[in-house]
């Protein structure tokens, strides 16, 4: 294999891709630079298909390699190990747009690899992985039927950037990654800041226009190799096998059996009637077909039966506009919201639409509860986040229970992006947050319905949110005569459909997108009009949503730990943490807390669950940073006795003295009745030079007297002074 190299300047950076130099041994292989980022993505396939499977045994693994940020993994394994969530997240980005251009049909084992060997973080290499790997499956034996690349696509001072930098992406309005072919936006991903409709269709088309750059400079390379495709091995029934069963199905009857309420009554009866077709057409099929010859081809009876059961799904749905459920093509399936299901749960919310429902759980935290973030490119701590969990019951499935596996990392991870800008942070609301959704019941979109309970969660658990955000499903069935965009889809419109796009957002705009295209030629205008009827339905939604809670909770739950933020002047933290700890630790222990001192925003957050503890602590802490000033109150602990008074802390670190001058007419006998560790009340009386703290009891009124001087003045004429000299 020779050596050959490409270069061009894409989006003001140069890209290079090498291949022959590196892993010769896999069927396809493209080293690609991109700045700084480097990644090698590898392709190898079996050339025989994996019998008994009527899927594409396609895996994507992307490969974080620390070393590709000159960092040394943190924690006590000093290795690489399970992929982390963006690992995840990057492998399923580049899944999506390649899986459809495999052959329909296909069942060759086939692995992409992506391995990060060196990552720019002004030019994240994930996104590259699209392009390196339509590359590298388009140079290998592997059937692969198309060209696709992916960018990143931000909005910037009301200008669409491609592959924004760091910097401009935190000021931009949208962060989303495209990919598509030369004819069409095949995938879409990402956030925003609620823009609007008009502004992701700008993004698109930019996005497209970059996208078909790319894929100009991937087909010359391309041009270059001559590789013999192997022949995939798909299938076929024998000629005249499947006719008569064809002809066997009653389209009408399978369109009134479609509309059986209920997902699983409905997918019983047709298997019922499935399988009564197949009893019917085995009979018939004795008469022409062995035995064997049946059993053998049985797989494709049900495959054509499916292909039936979608033709009579899209043709009702073009021409009568009746759907699988019996609602038109633009209609909400009915909608139902419970708050505070879970007593000790700090908020929560139900959320059921038709058959799909998810109980949104949150929970509120102080800041040791953040989760640590170390990747590749950050280090540090992250306030709020939301977990999905699928579990097999919610689709009356029986499966083992694992860890959360892509589907519910990917299906979290769009649920999380959809509200973390509408979520307060910093001071406003000193709180680490934990939503959590748990899908009990799935038909249609359980990610979309995680964004609506987990919004009205956080309303109810008194987090300061300003809005609701709601999300909805939207699916596309596009025949030759007539284009229709599907509101609010069910699993079977999705699996029988064109396109499936998740929009989510508040009244104000779209906070996040999804999109995966199966067709080609989904223009601007479709995708304008599918916003528009995404827009009108999420309006809807978040009426009843408002309905419900319109605005957050004026306060926080009993069982919610409370949290309270004071400045601290930076000279006085040492004051605070005291020698070895010791003052933060007994404030502590004294008032049932955590103290977290915050050297660089010169902070101290206090969290408890007793409410007048904490508002003893403040007063406390105040106590010790501020400087005293006479007629200040204080309840202080007597620390030390002498004959003449007492020492009084009045605040950790902070102690003076109450002399018995200054305990009144009564002061011996004050001194007589009280001991080391008794609570007084005092009050400052004043501070010396030195700044030592003078205390008198609490509403004790001393005269300071002038001392009259009772000495005798010592002779002073000279003679006197001279005569004591002599001898």
């Amino acid at each position: 294999m020779s050596y050959k190299r490409w270069e061009r300047e894409f989006f003001g950076q140069k890209l290079v891709i090498e291949n022959g130099k590196m892993a010769k041994q896999a069927d396809g292989a493209v080293l690609l630079k991109y700045a700084d980022s480097v990644l090698l993505t590898t392709v190898n396939g079996n050339e025989k298909a994996m019998p008994g499977t009527d899927f594409l045994p396609l895996t994507v693994e992307y490969q974080e390699k620390f070393y590709a940020a000159g960092k040394i993994p943190g924690g006590f394994l000093k290795r690489e190990s399970r992929p982390s969530d963006n690992a995840v997240l990057s492998a399923r980005i580049i899944d999506r747009p390649i899986r459809p251009l495999f052959p329909d049909g296909m069942r060759n084992e086939i692995q992409v690899i992506i391995t990060v060997l060196s990552a720019d973080p002004d030019n994240p290499p994930d996104i590259w992985g699209i392009t390196s790997s339509s590359l590298a499956l388009n140079i290998s034996p592997i059937p692969f039927e198309g060209i696709v690349a992916g960018v990143q696509v931000g909005y910037v001072d009301g200008k669409y950037v491609i592959f924004p930098s760091a910097e401009e992406l935190d000021r931009s309005e949208l962060d989303i990654v495209v990919a598509g072919t030369e004819n069409a936006v095949a995938m879409v991903e990402g956030e925003a800041k609620e823009v609007s409709e008009e502004v992701m269709v700008g993004a698109l088309e930019a996005a497209h226009e970059a996208i078909k750059s790319l894929v100009a400079f991937q087909k010359e390379i391309i041009s270059e190799f001559a590789v013999e495709k192997w022949v995939a091995e798909i299938p076929v029934a024998p000629e005249g096998f499947l006719e008569p069963f064809n002809a066997m199905v009653d389209r009408d009857k399978l369109a009134e059996i479609m509309l059986t309420p209920g997902k699983k009554n409905k997918d019983r009866a047709l298997k019922t009637y499935r399988d009564e077709m197949i009893e019917l057409f085995t009979e018939k099929a004795k008469e022409t077909w062995s035995e064997e010859e049946i059993e053998a081809n049985t797989g494709f009876v049900k495959d054509l039966f499916h292909d039936i059961e979608k033709e009579v799904m899209r043709k009702r749905v073009i021409e009568n506009d009746v759907r699988m459920d019996g609602r038109k093509h633009d209609e909400i399936r009915p909608i139902n919201i419970e708050l505070d299901l879970l007593p000790r749960a700090h908020g929560s919310a139900l959320f059921t639409r038709g058959e799909t429902q998810s109980l949104g759980i949150v929970t509120l935290g102080a800041t040791m509860d953040e989760q640590i973030v170390d990747t590749m490119f950050e280090e540090g701590s992250k306030s709020f986040m939301l977990h999905y969990n699928f579990p097999p019951f919610s689709t009356g499935e029986v499966k083992r229970l694992r860890g959360p596996g892509r589907r519910e990392i990917g299906h979290g991870h769009l649920a999380e992006r959809s509200l973390k800008n509408i979520v307060p942070k910093g001071e406003s609301f000193p709180y680490t947050i934990r939503v959590v959704s748990e899908v009990l019941e799935s038909n249609g979109s359980s990610s979309m319905a995680t964004v609506c309970s987990g919004s009205l969660a956080l309303m109810a658990a008194g987090v300061p949110m300003e809005k609701h955000v709601a999300g909805v499903a939207m699916g596309m069935i596009q025949e030759p005569q007539k284009t229709v965009v599907l509101t609010d889809i069910l699993g079977n419109e999705d699996h029988m459909g064109d396109m499936d796009f998740k929009v989510t957002g508040t009244r104000d705009g779209i906070t996040a997108f999804q999109m995966d295209v199966k067709v080609a030629g989904v223009s601007s205008e479709i995708m304008t009009k599918a916003l528009e009827q995404a827009k009108t339905a999420r309006l809807k939604i978040l009426e009843l949503m408002y309905e419900v809670v319109p605005v957050p909770r004026e306060y926080v739950s009993d069982y919610a730990p409370i949290i309270r933020t004071i400045n601290l002047p930076y000279e006085k933290i040492g004051e605070i943490i005291g020698p070895g700890g010791k003052v933060i630790k007994r404030l502590s222990s004294d008032y049932d807390s955590t103290i977290f001192i915050d050297d660089e925003k010169s902070q101290a957050k206090i969290v408890g669950s007793n409410r007048e503890k904490l508002d003893q602590l403040e007063k406390v802490i105040d106590a010790i940073i501020s400087e005293v000033k006479p007629g200040q109150l204080f309840e202080g602990k007597i620390t030390r006795a002498e004959a003449y008074g007492f020492f009084v802390e009045i605040a950790p670190g902070k102690t003076g003295l109450l002399h018995i001058s200054k305990m009144g007419a009564d002061g011996k006998d004050f001194l007589k009745a009280h001991k080391v560790g008794d609570m007084i009340a005092v009050e400052i009386a004043g501070t010396d030079q030195m700044g030592k703290i003078s205390l008198k009891l609490e509403g004790v009124e001393v005269t300071e007297e002038k001392r009259r001087d009772t000495r005798k003045p010592f002779p002073r004429n000279d003679r006197n002074r001279g005569d004591r000299n002599r001898k």
